[in-house]
């Protein structure tokens, strides 16, 4: 319902802000306003978008968390995607998840409600093929007893 609300609420602003900006400063510097923000939207997504992908790449190569650096990468991604879209509102929120404060306080702030909504929540993987098999068969019920322990994978020997 709410992406209902904004696919129709959005565009309503835009053309109301068209109209107001349009109706101060003229048609044509409108169009020339909208399509500069196309040309320098894109030029800094792409700069920090290959930023993004350079911390993502050297947090997989040294083994550090790449969550925060993919969310930025999605984030600036977003931003190219509301700077190419033509209008004013749009842009504002482009132009502001261009700003790396403005996308660390928006990931901690999803990462704190993602991490509030999985209070107590687990989850559990159980392979019941077994269990479901063995008493087909009727050889008895699966053991519930978990058994650790840690293994070596020996090569086979080769006859001389």
């Amino acid at each position: 319902m709410w992406l209902f609300v904004l696919f129709v609420t959005v565009p309503i602003i835009e053309i109301a802000l068209f109209i107001q900006i349009g109706g101060e400063i003229g048609l044509l510097s409108t169009l020339g306003i909208v399509i500069a923000t196309a040309f320098l939207g894109t030029y800094l997504v792409r700069k920090q978008g290959l930023s993004a992908l350079s911390q993502l790449k050297n947090n997989v190569e040294t083994l550090e968390n790449p969550i925060a650096p993919l969310a930025h990468g999605v984030m600036i991604l977003l931003a190219g995607a509301l700077l190419l879209t033509p209008g004013f509102f749009t842009d504002a929120f482009g132009f502001s998840l261009l700003v790396p404060n403005i996308r660390i306080w928006l990931f901690e702030r999803v990462k704190q409600r993602i991490l509030n909504s999985q209070n107590g929540f687990s989850f559990t993987y159980a392979n019941t093929m077994d269990a479901n098999r063995s008493s087909q068969n009727g050889e008895g019920h699966a053991s519930d007893t978990t058994i650790e322990g840690v293994y070596e994978e020996l090569s086979p020997k080769k006859d001389p």
